[in-house]
């Protein structure tokens, strides 16, 4: 009797070992909604005992959980600035990108609206303020509702850069936690217009703006026609090591990359 509680104490505590094995990524919404757990559901059913946690929170959260030693993965939207970088240094640690996808930031629109398309410049005017009824771009006269997502998020500064000049957002915008919650309010407001990736263009209510004729697709985000492309990063502290640095390689095999494609991103590299 004394033999078999022994045995199962030590079963026990080799399963306790095993659950131990977590990988803690933090960061961007726009990775961290869809893209990563899905990587993350994969990576688990091919390595037993390996368990997960991730804080979907905004790029600025997942660079400053690197800086701060709290994760080993640090997802972003947008590169990391050379504020954060410098306070990486004064730490001891070195922020390390690789880019695991690529995004096509799309603009949305309330499936019933009567606009289809818009430029550049309209978009800039649009998301700043300058204007702020439908029927100045052509569509069914009424005030717009603009939704962007929080300070904390990459997109919302790779928005701000690549689509208003580095200008400010109107003040009458509504700040949203993630991609999901922009297209759901967009979804119930018939004069909503905001901005999502592109895993979270085919979400109910919306649909998505030409802008300058072209429309957010592998193929335009890969030739960079499409106006608003960007990269997507893991952030790590140097060389990544231990079970993080085998999920960043999974990201880019070519296992991940096809998931990278299931969820409606750009891989990095062409998978079949």
């Amino acid at each position: 009797m004394k033999q078999f509680l022994t045995l199962a104490l030590a079963a026990t505590l080799a399963t306790s070992a095993l659950a131990a094995e977590k990988i803690v990524i933090k960061g961007s919404d726009t990775l961290g909604a869809k893209l990563v757990p899905m990587l993350a559901e994969d990576y688990k059913a091919r390595n037993a005992g390996i368990a997960f946690e991730i804080a979907a929170e905004g790029s600025t959260t997942g660079i400053a959980a690197i800086i701060d030693s709290t994760a080993q993965i640090g997802m972003s939207s947008r590169r990391a600035k050379p504020t954060e970088a410098s306070a990486a240094l004064a730490k001891g640690v070195t922020l390390k990108p690789t880019i695991v996808a690529f995004d096509g930031i799309g603009v949305i629109v309330n499936q019933s609206s009567g606009v289809t398309a818009l430029t550049k410049r309209q978009v800039e005017q649009i998301f700043t303020g300058d204007i702020t009824d439908w029927s100045q771009v052509g569509g069914t006269p009424g005030k717009i509702s603009i939704y962007t997502r929080n300070t904390s998020s990459g997109t919302y500064s790779d928005f701000k850069e690549l689509a208003m000049k580095k200008r400010d957002y109107a003040g009458s915008s509504q700040k949203m936690a993630g991609n999901e919650q922009i297209a759901a309010e967009v979804a119930k407001n018939p004069n909503g217009i905001g901005y999502v990736g592109l895993a979270y263009l085919h979400d109910p209510g919306i649909k998505t703006v030409a802008i300058d004729g072209a429309l957010p697709t592998e193929d335009s985000v890969i030739a960079k026609k499409y106006p608003y492309a960007r990269p997507t990063f893991y952030y790590t502290n140097g060389e990544p090591s231990g079970e993080a640095a085998k999920f960043v390689e999974f990201t880019l095999s070519d296992e991940g990359q096809k998931v990278v494609r299931k969820v409606g991103f750009v891989p990095v590299r062409i998978v079949n």
